[in-house]
């Protein structure tokens, strides 16, 4: 396959499996404005997911529901992190943390890309998760040093979330060859110092962990993901052709 179109589809595919994730927050969260914002962070990663996928669609003749609806599991590229089932509300915070923190290193990064069109979606979505990356942080700070309890649910889904980082940041010949890609490698060391400079603020423990999952960049997915896709793709292949 084109370099370009995979690459694209990997970033869009990260946008649209986290945006299914956050949207089911909607009407679930602790607080009404949380209903609010939780959606509206959806939305921003559904906007990024489509912007992505309709430029890789333009590469392999296809639209960006035929990308988003019309694909089995093992052809999905999204982080194995992306796909992991909610839990309670400190895990959906260290993943967000985790996530859009990574995320906007990366777009900030390929604003400067010699592609218009990746430049584009990376200039306007680094403004979006820039706001992601501080509702994540100022849930966790709230949380960790929190109450008793509150503290032990952020520390179990920081630890929780942990061992899926790793993958984030996997460089392979496909970037390394691609010229208007961003290796992601490169993005790992400005991450870490970030993540854990607010995880010291809230008095939480640094997670470690001696495994790391990998394989979703190649297909290779959790349990959780066929599911997901179930529920995402139920209507359009319920349905397909209709219009609305």
């Amino acid at each position: 396959m084109n370099d370009l179109f995979v690459y694209t589809l990997r970033l869009g595919d990260d946008a649209l499996i986290s945006a299914q994730r956050t949207a089911e927050w909607i009407a679930a969260a602790p607080q009404l404005e949380e209903d609010v914002a939780l959606g509206n962070i959806g939305l921003d990663q559904l906007g990024q997911a489509r912007s992505l996928l309709q430029y890789a669609g333009s590469l392999d003749g296809r639209t960006e529901d035929d990308l988003a609806y019309f694909r089995d599991e093992r052809e999905f590229l999204n982080a194995q992190l992306c796909e992991l089932p909610n839990g309670d509300f400190g895990f959906a915070m260290a993943r967000l943390l985790y996530f859009a923190t990574y995320q906007h290193l990366l777009y900030d990064e390929l604003r400067s890309s010699a592609d218009e069109t990746l430049a584009g979606v990376a200039g306007k979505a680094v403004k979006e998760v820039a706001y992601h990356v501080d509702h994540a942080m100022q849930w966790v700070l709230r949380l960790g040093d929190g109450t008793e309890e509150s503290h032990r649910r952020m520390q179990a889904g920081l630890d929780a979330l942990w061992p899926y980082t790793a993958e984030l940041f996997e460089s392979d010949p496909l970037v390394q060859r691609l010229p208007v890609a961003v290796d992601p490698s490169t993005l790992h060391d400005a991450w870490l110092e970030r993540v854990l400079a607010v995880i010291d603020e809230s008095t939480c423990e640094r997670p470690s962990s001696s495994y790391q999952h990998t394989g979703g960049r190649l297909g290779r997915h959790t349990e959780h993901m066929g599911y997901l896709l179930a529920e995402l793709q139920h209507v359009a292949r319920s349905h397909p052709g209709a219009t609305w």
